[in-house]
C-alpha cells in the first residue's frame, strides 16, 4: 500500500496545497511584510561600513587581550586624540601573521590617525609598528553602489528579455515582481539586524537574484506545461492548473532550498556565530534570508500574482466562467458529466443558459433525447419501441 503522509503526498505531487486559492491571504501577507521593511528603511536606516561612509581601521595583536578590552582601549583613546570619533566595528579576524582585531572607527585625519595610533601601542604596550591602519574614502564606496545599481538594472532587463521570450511577458511581470519583493524584504531584514553593510552584502544581494530567478523558472515551466491548451476542455481553470503545477513542483523546490541552505547557514551560525569570522556573518546573513525568501516568493506570491494577471486575458476570463457554468449545469442535474452513465428520458430536458454556455448542445448528427416540440421541422421519428434514452442502440 501506498504511503499517504504529507511528504509522501508531497513527493507525488498529491499533495493538493490550495496556494493559488489563498492568493489574497498571500499578497496580504506580502504587503504586511514589505511596509515593515519599508519602516524599517526609514526608522532605522542601514549601518554602512567605512567602505560606503569613509572612516579608518585599526589591526591590533590578538595577544593584548580579549576583543572586549582591545575595543574600550581604542574607544579611550579616541575619546582622547579625536573627540566625537568612535569604533564603529570590531571583530576578530585571521591572518597569515596571526589573529587580530579590527577595529574600525568613523573618519579620522591623518594627524589624528597617527596620534591615536602611537596612543594604542603605550596603551597596550606594544611597538607602534605591530598596529596597522588604513583610510578608506566614502568615494569608492559610493563608486561601488552605483555599479551595483546598474548591474541590477541589466539583470533585471536581461532577465525580463528571457522570460518574455521562453513564456510569455505576464510571467515576465510576476517574477520580476517577485525578484523585487524578495530584495525589499532581504534588505528589511538586514536593516532590522543592524549587520554592517559591505561590498560582501552587494555581492550577496546580486547572488539571490539568480537563485530566486532559478526557484520561479522551475514553477512557472510547470505552470506552462499544465496550461498549456486549457481552453480546449473545461475541466479545469488556468488557476487550478497553476494549483497543481505548484503541488508537482513544490518538492523540488523545496529540496533545492534546502540543499543549498544548508551550507550557507553553516557559514552564517557556525563560521560566523560559533567560530567568531566576523567578516563572514554580512555575506552569511544576505544568502541565508535571500534564499530562503526567494522559495517562499516564488511558491506563494509569483504563481498566484500570475493567475491575477492571466484572469484579465479575456479568453482566459471566458474560460474560467465556462467551467464555472459546467459545474454548476452538472450540480443541478442538467448536464451529465462525461464518462457517467446517462439516465434515462423523462420529457422534454430543458437546456439553460448555463449547460449551454459550458457545450452542452446536442452534436451534430445526434439524436435528440426525449419528444419534440411542437411545430418541430422534418426528420422521422426516433422509431418504435417509444421514447428510448438518448443514444442508445436498437436492439
Amino acid at each position: 500500500m501506498a504511503k499517504s503522509g504529507l511528504a509522501a503526498r508531497l513527493y507525488r505531487g498529491e499533495a493538493d496545497l490550495n496556494i493559488v486559492g489563498k492568493r489574497k491571504l498571500w499578497f496580504g501577507v506580502a504587503g504586511a511584510l514589505v511596509l515593515i521593511a519599508v519602516l524599517s528603511f526609514a526608522i532605522n536606516g542601514f549601518k554602512l561600513g567605512i567602505e560606503f561612509a569613509g572612516g579608518n581601521s585599526f589591526q591590533v595583536p590578538a595577544s593584548v587581550g580579549t576583543l572586549d578590552r582591545a575595543e574600550t582601549v581604542v574607544d579611550d583613546v579616541l575619546a582622547k586624540e579625536a573627540p566625537g570619533v568612535e569604533v564603529v566595528t570590531a571583530q576578530k579576524v585571521g591572518g597569515a601573521g596571526g589573529e587580530t582585531y579590527e577595529m574600525r572607527t568613523g573618519q579620522l585625519t591623518p594627524e589624528q590617525a597617527n596620534a591615536a595610533k602611537t596612543a594604542m601601542a603605550q596603551e597596550f604596550g606594544i611597538q607602534a609598528d605591530q598596529i596597522s591602519g588604513s583610510q578608506v574614502s566614502e568615494a569608492w564606496g559610493s563608486q561601488v553602489t552605483s555599479r551595483a545599481f546598474l548591474g541590477l538594472l541589466i539583470f533585471l532587463a536581461v532577465v525580463s528579455i528571457y522570460l518574455v521570450l521562453r513564456f510569455e511577458w505576464r510571467m515576465a511581470v510576476a517574477a520580476i515582481i517577485s525578484l523585487l519583493t524578495n530584495l525589499v524584504l532581504t534588505s528589511g531584514i538586514y536593516s532590522l539586524v543592524g549587520f554592517e553593510v559591505t561590498p560582501s552584502t552587494i555581492i550577496g544581494f546580486l547572488t539571490i537574484l539568480g537563485f530566486a530567478l532559478y526557484d520561479v523558472v522551475v514553477v512557472f515551466d510547470k505552470v506552462q506545461e499544465n496550461t498549456r491548451g486549457i481552453t480546449a476542455n473545461n475541466n479545469l481553470t488556468y488557476g487550478e492548473a497553476s494549483n497543481l503545477a505548484l503541488n508537482q513542483s513544490l518538492m523540488r523546490s523545496l529540496n533545492t532550498s534546502v540543499v543549498a541552505l544548508l551550507p550557507v547557514g553553516g557559514l552564517l551560525f557556525i563560521g560566523a556565530g560559533l567560530l567568531g569570522a566576523g567578516t563572514l556573518k554580512d555575506l552569511g546573513l544576505v544568502l541565508f534570508v535571500g534564499m530562503a525568501v526567494a522559495f517562499l516568493t516564488s511558491i506563494l506570491l509569483a504563481t498566484p500574482l500570475l493567475v491575477l494577471l492571466k484572469n484579465q486575458d479575456p479568453r482566459i476570463s471566458a474560460h474560467h466562467k465556462r467551467v464555472l457554468s459546467r459545474r454548476a449545469a452538472i450540480a443541478r442535474g442538467e448536464l451529465t458529466p462525461k464518462g457517467a452513465p446517462r439516465p434515462a428520458s423523462t420529457g422534454d430536458q430543458p437546456i439553460e443558459a448555463d449547460a449551454a454556455l459550458a457545450g452542452a448542445a446536442p452534436k451534430v448528427g445526434s439524436r435528440p433525447t426525449g419528444k419534440r416540440p411542437t411545430g418541430a421541422r422534418g426528420g422521422r421519428p426516433s422509431g418504435g419501441g417509444g421514447n428510448r434514452p438518448g443514444g442508445a442502440k436498437r436492439r
